[in-house]
C-alpha cells in the first residue's frame, strides 16, 4: 500500500483539480506532511507553497518556465510583486535551509553571534570536513585533527547547540556528500558556505554556494538576495558507455564555457541523455559547475533520483515528488539564454589541466600534449575521492579497474590515495570489498574529509619547487592548490581514469587503446569498468557522527578566549563617512588569474579561519604583482620599499591610508571563502577594481562594505599603474545603475578620469553606507524594536 502521506497528496490533488471543490480534513493534510530529513522531523517539504508561487509567476510571465525558474521563483518572498528579468533584477528569496563547512562556519557563526539573535530561523547544519590533514591514513589523521582542532570543534559544537544548528562531527564526511545523502531533494532551495554546494543539483535541488554573511541573512530569517540568473541549457543526447563517465560531461562543458562562461547563470541539464546518468553522477556534474562560474547547476527529477532517495531512506520524499513532478521538470517549449548540445554516445574520456580546470583534453591526446608543452608525463600521485567523485559508484568503478590489474599481478606505479565521501560510503565500501581491492592495488585510504583536494596534504614525496605531475578526481587544480607547490602540474579526470593512469604511471597511457604488461610478461588491455550505482544491500551508515541541537539551547555557553590564536570575536567595521574616497594608494595591481586561493590561501592557513586578524596575514600572498612579476612582493608607496602584501596593508592601515586593489578578469573565482573579502576590509581596503568578478566573491565584497567596481572600458586596466593614487567620486549620489567616476593621479602630476560600473542595488548600497551587511541588519533590528 502507498504511504498515507502519498494517498493524502493524491486525494488533495484530485479534489483540487476537479470541477467541484471538496473539503479535505485538516488532520488529513497534517498527516500528509513529509519531513525534509530524518534529523528534523518537524520541518516539512513544502511543495504546496512551491506550486502556489510557481502558478503566480507563470500567470504573470505568461510563458513556459525552465526548471531553474520554477524552483528559484517558487522560493520568492513576494512572487506577486517581485520584478523578474533574467540577468538584471535582484530577487528576494526564502531558501529552505543552510549548510556550512567547518572552515567557513567559524566566521559565519561568529557573525551570527554578533547579530544578537537567539536561534536560527531555518534548518541549518555544520559539517566538519576541512580541517583534517592527510598524512598517514584515515584513523590516525582523524585523531590528529581532533586533537589539533579541539578548540574549534568545541566552538562549533557549542555554537550549534546554542543557536539550533545541527553538528556533523569530524569523520562524518564531506559536506556535499552528507547533503546529498540526507538533505537535498527535488525542488529544495539550499544555500551552503562552500562553492561546491551545487552538488545537490544531482537530486534536483537549487543548491547555491555563498559566503558566510549570506548564510547569516538566511539563518536570521531575512530574505536573501540573488541577481535573477540567466539559464544555460545543456541538452544531453545519446548514452554514456565504456570509459566515459559523468565527470567527462562537466570536463567537456568546462572546456566549452571556460572558467567564467557560466557566471550569472544556472546550468540546466535536460534531454534524453539525462536518464543514462546515475543520481550521484548528476551530482558530480553539478558539483564542478562551480569551475565555470555558474550560480548553480540542476537536473530534472527522474527515476534515477527516485531510486537514490529510496536507497537513502527517503522514499516518502520520492513519493511526494512524484505527485508534484510537473513542477520538478522544465516546461515544454521553455527558452534558454544559451544552449549547448552534447551527444553522450560520442563523448570521450577527458582530462583537464594543468593549473586551470577548463583546459580540456581527450585522454587519448594528453600524453602527446604534455610532451609538447614540457609537462612531466610521469605521474607521482593519483588521488581519487573528494566531494566531486566519492560515491559508491565511483569507488566501484575504480575498484573494477584495480581488480583487473591485480588479476595480472600489477599494482599502482604511482602513489595512490582514496578519500571516501562520507562515513556511510566508507563503511559500505569496506563491507562490500571495494576498499580492500583499492588497498591491495597500492592505495592508502584517507579520512572522510576534503584532504588534499583543498591543500590539506602533508606531502612528503617531493620538495617544494620540484616539477611533477599528479592526477586527481577532484574539481580544482589551481597553482599550488593541492600541495602548496607551484610546480605541481595537477590534472582532473574521472576516478576510473585516475586509477588506470596510476597503474600505468604515465600520462601517455590511454586505457581505451593501450596495453599493460602483466607480472607474467603477457600484455593485456583493461576493460571498461562496470559497477553498481548503488549497493545491492542497504547502505551501512557506519558510526553515528551527528549531534542534534537541543530544543532549548539558551543555557548553552559558547566560549571564545580573548587570547585564542584560532578564534576571535568580531568587531563591527566602520561606517562610510559620507565622503568620496580620495587619494587611495594601490596595494597591488594583480596580473592574470587571481582566485580566492590567491587572495586567501587555504592549506596551513585553514587553522586561522576563525581568527580574522591572524588569517589576514595571508592576504593576497599568492597574487602576482604586475610591477615585478612576483608573488607577495609589493612596493610600499610611503617608504618605497618592497615587502609582503599583508605587511604593506597593515602599514597603510596604521598610517590611516585607504587603499585599493586592481584586478584582471574573473577576479575571485574558485572557493566561496568570504575571508577573501573580510581580510582586505579588516586591513583598510575600500575598493577592488577589476575587469570582471566571480559572482560569490563580488557579493562577499559588498557584504563587508567594500566597493567591487569594474572598468566600463576593460582597456582602462592599462591606464592605472601601481604608483598611482585613485579617487572614487560621486558617492553621495551612489545609485543603482549609475557609474562612478575614478580620477587617476599619476606621480608626474597628470590626471586621467575613467568610469567604473557596479552591480549594487538599493539595499546593497545601504550595506556600504552602514559599513557592512551585518551592521545594516543591526540597524534594522534596532529600528524595529
Amino acid at each position: 500500500m502507498a504511504p498515507y502521506c502519498v494517498l493524502a497528496a493524491r486525494l488533495r490533488h484530485a479534489l483540487n483539480s476537479g470541477v467541484r471543490r471538496y473539503h479535505v480534513a485538516p488532520v488529513l493534510c497534517q498527516r500528509a506532511k513529509v519531513a525534509m530529513s530524518h534529523f528534523e522531523p518537524n520541518e516539512y517539504v513544502n511543495y504546496e507553497k512551491l506550486e502556489k508561487n510557481i502558478n503566480i509567476v507563470r500567470k504573470r510571465l505568461d510563458r513556459p518556465l525552465t526548471l531553474s525558474e520554477k524552483i528559484v521563483y517558487g522560493h520568492l518572498d513576494d512572487p506577486a510583486k517581485q520584478e523578474i528579468e533574467r540577468g538584471k533584477t535582484y530577487l528576494r528569496l526564502r531558501p529552505d535551509r543552510v549548510a556550512m563547512q567547518d572552515a567557513t562556519a567559524q566566521m559565519a557563526m561568529l557573525q551570527f553571534i554578533s547579530s544578537g539573535l537567539p536561534k536560527v530561523a531555518v534548518p541549518s547544519t555544520i559539517h566538519c570536513d576541512h580541517l583534517i590533514e592527510a598524512q598517514s591514513g584515515g584513523e590516525k589523521d582523524l585523531q590528529r585533527a581532533k586533537d589539533i582542532n579541539q578548540e574549534v570543534y568545541n566552538f562549533l559544537a557549542t555554537a550549534g547547540a546554542k543557536y539550533g544548528v545541527g553538528f556533523w562531527k569530524p569523520g562524518s564526511g564531506i559536506i556535499h556528500q552528507i547533503i546529498l545523502e540526507n538533505y537535498s531533494y527535488p525542488g529544495v532551495m539550499l544555500i551552503g558556505t562552500d562553492s561546491h554546494t551545487p552538488n545537490g543539483g544531482g537530486l534536483g535541488g537549487i543548491c547555491i554556494g555563498v559566503g558566510g554573511a549570506d548564510a547569516v541573512d538566511v539563518m536570521a530569517g531575512i530574505p536573501w538576495e540573488l541577481k535573477c540568473p540567466k539559464v544555460i541549457g545543456v541538452k544531453l543526447t545519446g548514452k554514456l558507455s565504456g570509459w566515459t563517465s559523468p565527470k567527462d560531461v562537466i570536463l567537456k562543458v568546462a572546456g566549452i564555457l571556460t572558467v567564467k562562461g557560466g557566471t550569472g547563470a544556472i546550468i540546466e541539464y535536460h534531454g534524453p541523455g539525462v536518464d543514462s546518468i546515475s543520481c550521484t553522477g548528476m551530482a558530480t556534474i553539478c558539483n564542478m559547475g562551480a569551475e565555470i562560474g555558474a550560480t548553480t547547476s540542476i537536473f530534472p527529477y527522474n527515476e534515477r533520483m527516485k531510486k537514490y532517495l529510496g536507497k537513502t531512506g527517503r522514499a516518502d520524499i520520492a513519493a511526494l515528488a512524484d505527485e508534484f513532478k510537473q513542477h520538478l521538470v522544465p516546461d515544454s517549449g521553455c527558452q534558454y539564454d544559451q544552449v549547448i548540445e552534447i551527444n553522450l554516445s560520442e563523448l570521450k574520456p577527458h582530462i583537464n589541466g594543468p593549473f586551470t580546470p577548463d583546459l580540456a583534453h581527450p585522454v587519448s591526446d594528453i600524453g602527446a600534449v604534455a610532451e609538447k608543452e614540457g609537462w612531466p608525463v610521469d605521474i607521482r600521485v593519483g588521488l581519487i575521492g573528494s566531494c566531486t567523485n566519492s560515491s559508491y559508484e565511483d569507488m566501484g568503478r575504480s575498484a573494477a579497474v584495480a581488480k583487473q590489474a591485480l588479476a595480472h599481478g600489477l599494482k599502482c606505479k604511482s602513489k595512490f590515495t582514496i578519500t571516501p565521501g562520507s562515513e556511510q560510503i566508507r563503511a559500505t565500501i569496506e563491507r562490500d570489498g571495494y576498499a580492500k581491492i583499492l588497498r591491495e592495488v597500492g592505495g592508502l585510504v584517507l579520512a572522510n574529509a576534503c584532504g588534499p583536494c583543498i591543500g590539506q596534504w602533508d606531502r612528503k614525496d617531493i620538495k617544494k619547487g620540484e616539477k611533477n605531475t599528479i592526477v586527481t578526481s577532484y574539481n580544482r587544480n589551481f597553482t599550488g592548490r593541492n600541495d602548496a607547490n607551484p610546480e605541481t602540474h595537477a590534472f582532473v579526470t574521472s576516478p576510473e581514469i585516475v586509477t588506470a593512469l596510476s597503474i600505468a604511471g604515465t600520462l601517455k597511457f590511454n586505457p581505451e587503446t593501450d596495453y599493460l604488461t602483466g607480472a607474467d610478461g603477457k600484455k593485456f588491455k583493461l576493460e571498461a569498468p562496470d559497477a553498481d550505482e548503488l549497493p545491492k544491500l542497504e547502505f551501512d551508515p557506519g558510526q553515528d557522527t551527528y549531534q542534534y541541537p537541543p530544543k532549548d539551547g539558551s543555557g548553552q555557553h559558547v566560549d571564545v578566549s580573548p587570547t585564542s590564536q584560532r578564534l576571535q570575536l568580531l568587531e563591527p567595521f566602520d561606517k562610510w563617512d559620507g565622503k568620496d574616497l580620495e587619494d587611495m594608494l594601490i596595494l597591488i595591481k594583480v596580473k592574470g588569474k587571481c582566485t580566492t586561493d590567491h587572495i586567501s590561501a587555504a592549506g596551513p592557513w585553514l587553522k586561522f579561519r576563525g581568527h580574522l586578524d591572524n588569517i589576514s596575514n595571508n592576504l593576497l600572498i599568492g597574487a602576482i604583482n604586475i610591477e615585478n612579476g612576483k608573488a607577495n612582493s609589493v612596493r610600499n608607496a610611503l617608504t618605497q620599499e618592497f615587502g609582503p602584501v599583508p605587511d604593506t596593508a597593515r602599514y597603510y592601515k596604521k598610517m590611516g591610508v585607504k587603499w585599493a586593489v586592481i584586478g584582471d578578469e574573473n577576479y575571485g573565482e574558485g572557493s566561496s571563502r568570504e575571508h577573501a573579502a573580510l581580510e582586505p576590509r579588516h586591513l583598510g581596503g575600500r575598493v577592488i577594481i577589476t575587469k570582471s568578478f566571480a559572482r560569490i566573491h563580488e557579493t562577499n565584497l559588498k557584504k563587508q562594505g567594500l566597493l567591487p567596481l569594474t572598468f566600463a572600458d576593460p582597456a582602462d586596466y592599462n591606464k592605472i599603474h601601481p604608483v598611482d593614487k585613485l579617487s572614487i567620486v560621486g558617492l553621495k549620489d551612489f545609485a543603482p545603475g549609475k557609474p562612478l567616476k575614478c580620477i587617476i593621479k599619476h606621480p608626474n602630476g597628470s590626471q586621467e578620469t575613467i568610469m567604473l560600473n557596479h552591480t549594487f542595488n538599493e539595499s546593497q548600497i545601504e550595506w556600504f553606507q552602514a559599513g557592512s551587511a551585518l551592521n545594516r541588519m543591526k540597524e534594522l533590528q534596532q529600528k524595529s524594536s
